[in-house]
C-alpha cells in the first residue's frame, strides 16, 4: 500500500535522475574547450573486451584546446586510437608513441548551432520524461483516491505538490540549457 508521501517521494527521485540523465547527456556535447568526458566513456576493445578508455588510461587537459590520453598499457594504443575514430565525434587522434593527443578544433558557426540543437532536443526529451513521471504520479494518486485510501482534498493537494515539483524540475532543465547554449556560443 503507497501512501502520498512515497508518491510523492518516488516521483521526486525519478524527475532527479532525468535531470542527472540530462547533465550526462551534455557533458558529452562538444563545445569548444577540451573536456575528458568528451572522451572518458569511448569503449575500446581491450583484451577481447569493450572497456571504458578512463579505465584503461589517464585522461588529462593540460591546454583548454587539447586533450592528452596517457595510456595504462602501452599496446593498448592502436586499439584507442582506432575507437577514437570510431566514436565520430570530430576530433582526430594524434600519436608520439607514449600519449595521443587530441587537439579539439574551433567551432564554426554552423557547428555550433547545430549543437544548439542537439542540445534544445535533449533538454526537450528530459521534459518529456519529467512529464511521464508526473503523469505516472497522478495516476497513483488516482489509484489511492478510487481504493478510498486517501480523500478528494488529498487527491488534489498531491497532485498540486506534484505540478509544483514538475514545475522546478522543468525549470532545472530550461536553466541548464541556457547555461549549455552559452558555453557552446562562447567563443
Amino acid at each position: 500500500m503507497e501512501s502520498v508521501d512515497e508518491v510523492l517521494l518516488e516521483a521526486e527521485e525519478k524527475m532527479d535522475k532525468c535531470v542527472e540523465h540530462l547533465q550526462h547527456e551534455f557533458s558529452g556535447l562538444r563545445t569548444g574547450k577540451a573536456s575528458p568526458s568528451l572522451v572518458d566513456g569511448i569503449g575500446v576493445e581491450y583484451y577481447g573486451a569493450v572497456t571504458r578508455l578512463r579505465d584503461i588510461a589517464g585522461i588529462s587537459t593540460p591546454e583548454p584546446r587539447l586533450i592528452v590520453i596517457n595510456p595504462f598499457d602501452p599496446s593498448s594504443m592502436g586499439a584507442i586510437e582506432k575507437a577514437i575514430m570510431a566514436a565520430n565525434i570530430g576530433v582526430t587522434p594524434v600519436s608520439d608513441g607514449r600519449v595521443i593527443r587530441i587537439p579539439i578544433p574551433e567551432l564554426s558557426e554552423e557547428r555550433r548551432k547545430e549543437l544548439i540543437k542537439v542540445g534544445k532536443r535533449m533538454a526537450e526529451e528530459a521534459r518529456v520524461a519529467i512529464r511521464n513521471v508526473r503523469r505516472d504520479a497522478n495516476e497513483q494518486i488516482k489509484g489511492l483516491l478510487k481504493n478510498s485510501n486517501i480523500t478528494e482534498d488529498d487527491s488534489h493537494g498531491a497532485q498540486e505538490e506534484i505540478q509544483k515539483l514538475t514545475d522546478k524540475t522543468i525549470g532545472k532543465v530550461d536553466e541548464m540549457m541556457a547555461a549549455k547554449e552559452k558555453e557552446v556560443l562562447e567563443v
